[in-house]
């Protein structure tokens, strides 16, 4: 089992930034990846962020060369760094794992960008 909390979303002004933690517990040997899935209002929930336990990264088309993912390991933290937000980015961010058996979720923050 692993447990993950989600902190640090709020409300920003386009162009300006945010930074999101999310700590693992739990049976961290059995995570493989981590990262950062969004779901807008009436979207589909979709990829922002990966990053696999040997470091490969992996970005969704809409945020990359904005938002940076990262890790503290001796934390079990993960950390998403979002610079020039767009209106667009407004969305609920979920954290996930990926491992062997159940993948495991966030209970999601929320980031709204508007002026």
């Amino acid at each position: 089992q692993v447990q993950l909390v989600e902190s640090g979303g709020g409300l920003v002004q386009p162009g300006g930034s945010l930074r999101l933690s999310c700590a693992a517990s739990g049976s961290i040997s059995s995570i493989s990846a981590m990262g950062w899935h969004r779901q807008a209002r009436g979207k589909q929930r979709e990829l922002v962020a990966t990053i696999t336990r040997t470091g490969s990264t992996n970005y969704g088309d809409s945020v990359k060369g904005r938002f940076t993912i990262s890790r503290d390991s001796a934390k079990n933290t993960v950390y998403l760094q979002m610079n020039s937000l767009k209106p667009e980015d407004t969305a609920v961010y979920y954290c996930y794992a990926r491992r062997l058996g159940p993948d495991s979720w966030g209970q999601g923050t929320q980031v709204t960008v508007s002026s």
